[in-house]
């Protein structure tokens, strides 16, 4: 299971003159830039299938010869099987696979040690990491705080120091409210003094532009909020949401996220309705 690792090392000796171009062809038959190419793809497609939670468990041959990828290994589902393919042919470059993965229900993949992480799951946990940060670098009550974000198989850990524990509170609902977070481990403590940040300052204006990227963004990065359909505009200061969410929680969720925004004078939600 270890081939693929060896096709993309050999590409690399290959890109930096490590390997003799003749010794290469001569075991695939094909030319440098072929060689290379086919790598490239295999690799694009080895990493298509560790980003993807329903395949990154399972264990796969590839080989890409030209623009045709061959598949191989044992998934538990057909639907897994016919999601490999796909994959694969999503990747630029391949325009056909040939697909020789077999199914099998009773397959166990390998399991992964506790403390090993998927490329997905580390994946995942950055994204939640920058959409942390960021929901609290956009906040008027904690963007000037140092506060510093960790992920960790969606667990996030908040350490640093704030002002108030009203501070630490609210940071911690901004991460426990973020889309993907399982748990949040709150270790700031209160009694610090604010940092600068270089983004922009609280005493430089905010456009209008500005506060609706935010606020869009902030809307999409909070779970119970991530699926609703909300059209944010800002004129002068005042963000107008309108749309529906699920219920009166989810509302006030998001009119709380619209009015902690920096730069935000007030937030109009007379057209923000509820669907019960």
């Amino acid at each position: 299971m270890r081939r693929h690792i060896l096709t993309l090392a050999t590409a690399v000796a290959l890109a930096c003159g490590l390997v003799a171009p003749t010794q290469a062809n001569q075991e695939k038959g094909k030319s440098v830039e072929q060689t290379l190419s086919d790598a490239n793809k295999e690799g694009r497609i080895w990493a298509s299938f560790a980003l993807n939670r329903h395949l990154d468990a399972f264990d796969f041959d590839i080989d890409v010869n030209g623009d045709t990828a061959t598949l191989g290994g044992t998934v538990t589902e057909p639907i897994d099987k016919e999601l490999a393919e796909q994959v694969a042919l999503s990747v630029s470059g391949v325009k056909d696979v040939v697909n020789n993965i077999k199914v099998d229900a009773s397959y166990q993949p390998k399991p992964r040690t506790h403390s090993e992480r998927s490329v997905a799951q580390m994946t995942e946990d950055a994204t939640i990491t920058a959409r942390v940060k960021s929901k609290l670098l956009w906040s008027e009550h904690t963007e000037g705080m140092a506060i510093d974000v960790d992920t960790k198989n969606n667990v996030v850990t908040l350490n640093g120091k704030v002002d108030t524990n009203a501070s630490k509170d609210l940071a911690e609902r901004y991460a426990a409210n973020t889309s993907g977070v399982r748990k949040v481990v709150n270790a700031l403590v209160v009694g610090g003094e604010a940092v600068a940040r270089k983004e922009p300052a609280s005493d430089q204006p905010l456009s209008d532009a500005w506060i609706t990227t935010k606020v869009r963004s902030s809307l999409l990065f909070s779970r119970p909020l991530m699926d609703d359909d909300i059209d944010v505009n800002t004129s002068n200061g005042v963000v107008t949401l309108t749309g529906a969410v699920e219920g009166a929680k989810e509302r006030s969720l998001a009119i709380e996220i619209a009015d902690n925004i920096r730069g935000t004078k007030r937030v109009d939600a007379s057209h923000l309705s509820t669907r019960r």
